[in-house]
């Protein structure tokens, strides 16, 4: 990565605001799955051996724009000292005189959390003076929240440009492994794109065809290319408006782009439902594919198997159901077992790989979602590009 790292900034006796992706899962005030804090703690801890008085500021949900109890930041707090093993002082305002004044009183133990940035509306409005205020809070500025990095907010963009500013080293971890898979991947390079809707990864299937040697399409979107190709798809889900651009990419990727052989099928997508395996070209007019079969688990293995890098965005299935989350489980074992540089994208196949708990098994998990997803389609994210390049700096 050619942006500044926290790495190159000198650090002693800073106060540092750092952006982290704390948006993370709270039931009953208990935070329910704390991966995402986790991966914030190389960063935090690089600067607090260095001397520097970490300030982290987070999203939590989608407060619209005003303090919110239940999108409050006390829970990922406690959480937050449990893991890092150091106080944390939570302060219940992010900006202005009051958080100014708490901040010149702090005694520079620990790190200070600030409270949810959306509970203000200038942060998803990237407001310039939101940003200022909170830029007076710190002397030098670091994001490490790629999860956020495609949104243009006064956390990610807007105190960018008025402090220094780096990137963390998760964010840096992020854009290295996707660059691996973008710029310059060990070949043969398979792609696992799943997921419900073609709409939603046109621009991913188009970006990874420029650089993928083959692209394995599970989940309910193969319906809208087997629609395309002229297969009764019974009651699937199909995007009939995509259907010519469906059309479009198969014309284009040849037999790059491979598609299910077998899928389970039901009456309703429901728990208990009657589930069957059949051949695509004998898909009952009344049933709905609901999942990847096992000729087609057993088909991608073999890609899988042969690759050197794997990039692997979406389930092949309702992997949230067990009659329906075997075709998932097995492309997801196949990724474990190989011994091919492995990325794994997108909530969903996150999800998925956490369900089944074959995190330590994977190459790398981006925290990214969405960012990831638009990262691999080529556009710029704003988090990352209002940092500055090393030779700028």
């Amino acid at each position: 990565m050619n942006k500044r790292s926290v790495r190159d900034l000198d650090v002693q006796g800073k106060r540092v605001l750092v952006r982290v992706d704390f948006n993370v899962p709270v039931k009953n005030g208990e935070v329910t799955d704390d991966t995402r804090i986790q991966r914030a703690l190389p960063t935090i801890r690089h600067l607090l051996e260095r001397g520097a008085r970490p300030i982290l500021i987070s999203h939590l949900g989608r407060p619209k724009g005003e303090p919110d109890p239940e999108y409050a930041m006390d829970a990922v707090a406690e959480k937050l000292e449990e893991l890092l093993g150091v106080p944390v002082k939570k302060l219940d305002t992010a900006a202005g005189p009051e958080a100014e004044r708490t901040l010149n009183d702090w005694d520079g133990e620990g790190v200070v959390l600030l409270e949810n940035s959306r509970f203000y509306p200038g942060e998803t409005k990237n407001d310039p003076e939101f940003s200022e205020q909170l830029a007076t809070l710190a002397d030098l500025y670091v994001d490490d929240a790629f999860g956020a990095a495609h949104r243009a907010h006064a956390t990610t963009v807007g105190v960018a440009e008025l402090l220094p500013a780096a990137a963390g080293l998760l964010m840096e971890e992020e854009i290295d492994n996707l660059d691996k898979v973008l710029r310059v991947p060990e070949r043969p390079f398979v792609a696992i794109i799943g997921g419900a809707k073609v709409s939603d990864k046109v621009d991913v299937i188009e970006s990874l065809l420029e650089v993928a040697d083959t692209l394995l399409v599970g989940g309910a979107m193969c319906f809208t290319f087997f629609k395309a190709r002229g297969y009764e798809t019974g009651s699937s889900l199909v995007e009939d408006e995509y259907l010519e651009e469906a059309k479009r990419l198969m014309g284009e990727a040849g037999e790059r782009l491979v598609l299910p052989v077998d899928v389970v099928v039901a009456e309703e997508m429901e728990e208990d439902a009657r589930a069957s395996v059949v051949r695509i070209e004998e898909m009952p007019e009344n049933m709905m594919g609901l999942d990847v079969g096992p000729e087609t688990v057993e088909k991608f293995g073999g890609y899988v198997t042969e690759a050197k890098t794997i990039f692997w965005n979406g389930p092949m299935g309702v992997f949230e159901m067990d009659a329906f989350a075997k075709g998932t489980e097995g492309v997801a074992r196949a990724v474990a077992e190989s011994e091919a540089i492995s990325i794994v994208g997108g909530g969903d196949s996150v999800a998925a790989v956490r369900k089944l708990g074959l995190e330590d098994e994977m190459g790398f998990i981006s925290t990214g979602g969405g960012a990831s997803l638009e990262y691999v389609e080529g556009k710029e994210l704003p988090g990352v590009a209002v940092l500055p390049n090393r030779e700028d700096a």
